[in-house]
């Protein structure tokens, strides 16, 4: 962990305009005289409560590390908040910054601080850190606490260590519901949706009753096996999980993309309209959904009312209206959207989003417009986006453009036998039979060959 840096105190802190300083900062409630008598820690914990952003929690730090507060108030709690806070505000290595310092400064992390930093490991994808953490949590005794346990099992599912997950979940007997949640998720998000369902079955068998979280989880699993009937049946779990204490969104937006990958946008649209308040995500679920499906003006006319209801859209939101584009053959509105995209809304295009361009353009015959789009990326294409543009050349027969797709996909992928198929293909539709032999030859001696795919189904019996 020795890369971890400290997080300096800015010396242009002061020069901020007066408008985005807390009012009243941490320093400025220390010198009311009304409030001196109040505790420092108290006055600190009560501007985290508030604090909004990063700005102001730098600013927050700041002070606290002018003040030495940490020193004379060092309990765990007062440090789990601040990490705490930088995580939530999606600043990870800020928060491992903060733990060391915290380690150095020699307090002891509790329950409550190594779930925090385990969080902040998972978005660093930190493995090592995590397995450090999991070593100072059995010497603590926290190993089978339930957060640290949940932890864990994130962490190492998150880094596709599924072995280990596994194995802390089964050396404790009185792993409580958070440890279930946090195996199926990372099932789920892995993509090995059998085995998530077979653990939610797992969980109902133990008597264990689900919640929202389980059932994100196992939607998002149901949707990626595309099966209605078990569709069905995890609808009514779903239900049954309900709360009238808390919305809801999160859960029936993953019904609606549930739905959607099992291709019944009639149903998805039913529990559409049983949010109150239809977010982002709610929106973009459905433009998704009919985008997937190929009802390319329904996703497109969901766009425009999203719009109209005044959600912003995001970057996902823009995957589903440009496949839509690209499912409907839409070529001009297609360049209109990415344009919009960039423009209107300033989002800058991911690799999804060149993709669908690619395509949408290669399919259209537009090749060399396509091609313009590939050199003009930011970054690098990828294996997708060489893919869409090897789709098109075989697709109209182009040899020229294909042979340079082709020696793309090679560097990226020299086990794949997909180019050299493709780039046969080509040849083959030209008559240049000499050329296909010679790719035959190339492949055979490189023992290339297809890999069969398979299919599967599975009830919640």
């Amino acid at each position: 962990m020795s890369y971890l840096h400290a997080i300096p105190c800015s010396r242009h802190q002061s020069l901020l305009p007066t408008h985005e300083i807390l009012s009243p900062s941490p320093a400025q409630a220390l010198q009311n005289p009304y409030i001196q008598k109040t505790h420092p820690a108290k006055i600190v914990a009560t501007q985290l409560s508030k604090c909004t952003n990063l700005l102001q929690l730098n600013q927050i730090y700041a002070h606290i590390i002018r003040t030495h507060m940490l020193h004379s108030y060092s309990a765990a709690f007062h440090w789990n908040n601040i990490i705490r806070l930088y995580t939530r505000l999606e600043a990870p290595k800020k928060a491992l910054d903060i733990y060391i310092f915290m380690s150095r400064a020699g307090v002891l992390p509790d329950c409550y601080t190594l779930p925090i930093v385990l969080k902040a490991s998972c978005q660093l994808f930190a493995l090592e850190i995590g397995r450090q953490l999991h070593s100072l949590a059995v010497r603590l005794g926290l190993e089978s606490n339930e957060f640290c346990e949940s932890g864990f099992i994130s962490l190492y599912s998150k880094a596709g260590d599924f072995e280990k997950a596994r194995k802390v979940f089964d050396e404790n007997p009185e792993r409580k519901l958070g440890s279930w949640n946090a195996i199926i998720a990372g099932l789920s998000q892995d993509g090995r949706a059998k085995e998530a369902i077979d653990m939610f079955i797992g969980l109902k068998k133990c008597g264990f009753e689900p919640d929202d979280v389980t059932m994100v989880s196992v939607t998002s699993a149901c949707g990626s096996l595309g099966d209605l009937e078990l569709a069905l049946q995890v609808h009514k779990y779903v239900f049954q999980v309900k709360s009238k204490q808390k919305s809801d969104t999160l859960m029936l937006n993953s019904l609606i993309d549930m739905y959607g990958k099992c291709g019944r946008m009639d149903l998805a649209y039913k529990v559409f309209w049983e949010i109150d308040q239809p977010n982002v995500s709610s929106w973009t679920s459905m433009i998704v959904g009919y985008a997937a499906n190929g009802l390319a003006n329904e996703a497109l006319d969901c766009f425009h009312y999203m719009r109209e209801s005044g959600i912003r859209p995001n970057h996902v939101t823009f995957v589903g209206v440009l496949s839509a584009c690209v499912h409907g053959g839409k070529v001009q509105e297609g360049k209109h959207f990415f344009e919009m995209m960039k423009n209107v809304y300033q989002i800058e295009p991911r690799f999804a989003h060149y993709g669908c361009m690619v395509d949408l353009l290669g399919r259209a015959g537009l090749l060399e417009e396509a091609r313009a789009m590939v050199e003009g990326m930011p970054m690098k294409a990828n294996v997708v986006i060489w893919g869409c543009l090897m789709g098109a050349c075989e697709k109209f027969g182009n040899v020229k453009m294909g042979e340079w797709v082709a020696k793309h996909l090679q560097e990226l992928e020299p086990w794949s036998d997909g180019a050299y198929v493709v780039l046969s293909n080509i040849y083959a539709s030209r008559g240049l039979w000499e050329e296909v032999e010679r790719i035959r030859a190339v492949m055979k001696h490189r023992n290339l060959a297809k890999i069969p795919a398979y299919s599967l189904a599975t009830r919640l019996d």
